[in-house]
């Protein structure tokens, strides 16, 4: 069975800066596209970034184009995301997944993880 375990939130100030990360167990995502996303107080899920299986191409929701990185270690099965110049906004739990196929739909995923508090004050 898959895990996924985000971890690296917390609470920063306007323009600060966090590193998140995601592990993965129980599948290998080296031929996996990966994403992260997002879940604020009374909000929909939402689409933040996703990474090709190599890391040669990636893609971002426009309010954090510009500001936040993904980026992965497949040696290690795991998923980065940092977030730069982080504004209240950004408040939210922030998951990853294994893509599927492009279909970013958060209800079509299967299983989640924990996902890891991020909290931008102003």
């Amino acid at each position: 069975q898959v895990q996924l375990v985000e971890s690296g939130g917390g609470l920063v100030q306007a323009g600060g800066s966090l590193r998140l990360s995601c592990a993965v167990s129980g599948r290998f995502i080296r031929n996996s596209a990966m994403d992260w996303f997002r879940q604020a107080p009374g909000r929909e899920r939402e689409f933040v970034a996703a990474i090709s299986w190599s890391g040669g191409s990636t893609y971002y929701a426009d309010s954090v184009k510009g500001r936040f990185t993904i980026s992965r270690d497949n040696a290690k099965n795991t998923v980065y995301l940092q977030m730069n110049n982080l504004k209240p906004e950004d408040t939210a739990v922030y998951y990853c997944n294994v893509d599927r196929g492009g279909d970013r739909t958060p209800s079509h995923y299967d299983y989640w993880g924990q996902g890891t508090q991020v909290t931008v004050s102003s």
